[in-house]
């Protein structure tokens, strides 16, 4: 195998590439720099927040609401499997999101059985 050294591009050349790629970084704007998440991808990612902390099972976004310095997303998740399904212990997180949607905090609020819809809303 032969080795050639590697092309050294003038003084120019090297100008161009490195304002080509200023140009991009301007053009596409980093999540952290933005002020504003998207309330669907806010909720992607408080999901996988608490998929990737808990490893359990979820069943889905249950609410996407803007803070003063971010996003709060509730998130069910499945805690204990039962048969029947209806005895499933199921719990709601409330995922704490910045302006860029990394996670600040979580929390587990409730846990309640499936069959108990009322319980789910805050009744007990």
């Amino acid at each position: 195998m032969i080795l050639l050294p590697a092309r050294q591009g003038t003084e120019s050349d090297r100008t161009a590439h490195r304002h080509v790629a200023d140009d991009r970084r301007e053009a596409e704007p980093s999540r952290e720099i933005t002020a504003e998440l998207p309330a669907a991808e806010a909720g992607e990612a408080g999901l996988h927040a608490i998929t990737s902390l808990t490893g359990k099972e979820v069943e889905g976004v249950t609410l996407v609401e803007p803070t003063d310095d971010g996003w709060l997303v509730g998130v069910e998740v499945v805690e204990d499997r039962r048969i029947p399904s209806s005895g499933d212990i199921l719990a709601l997180y409330n995922v704490d999101l910045d302006m860029g949607g990394n996670l600040l905090s979580y929390r587990r609020t409730r846990r309640y059985k499936r069959a108990s819809g009322a319980a789910a809303e805050g009744a007990w």
